[in-house]
C-alpha cells in the first residue's frame, strides 16, 4: 500500500499561486510536491518574470531554493509571496 501512495504522488499536483509583491501580480503555478524552489523559479522565469534576486515567503517565513514543495507544505491553491531580497 504505502508502494501505491508513493507511486501515486509521483502524478499528484498543486495549484498555487505566486505573488509578486513590487508588481502586484498573482501567477498561477502548478508543481508537484518533490519540485524545489528552484524549479519554481524556473517556471517563472519562463513566464518572464525575473525571480533570481527575490525570495520566497510562506506564511511569514522565508524558503531556500533547496526546499521542495513537501518540505515547505505547501498545499494546493496555497500562496508564495515573491519580494526583493534584501541581502
Amino acid at each position: 500500500m504505502e508502494g501505491l501512495r508513493r507511486g501515486l504522488s509521483r502524478w499528484k499536483r498543486y495549484h498555487i499561486k505566486v505573488h509578486l509583491a513590487d508588481e502586484a501580480l498573482l501567477l498561477p503555478l502548478t508543481v508537484r510536491p518533490r519540485d524545489t524552489l528552484s524549479d519554481l523559479r524556473a517556471q517563472l522565469v519562463g513566464q518572464g518574470v525575473s525571480s533570481w534576486k527575490r525570495a520566497f515567503y510562506y506564511n511569514a517565513r522565508r524558503l531556500d531554493d533547496h526546499q521542495t514543495v513537501r518540505d515547505a507544505r505547501l498545499q494546493d491553491g496555497s500562496v508564495l509571496l515573491l519580494v526583493s531580497d534584501p541581502r
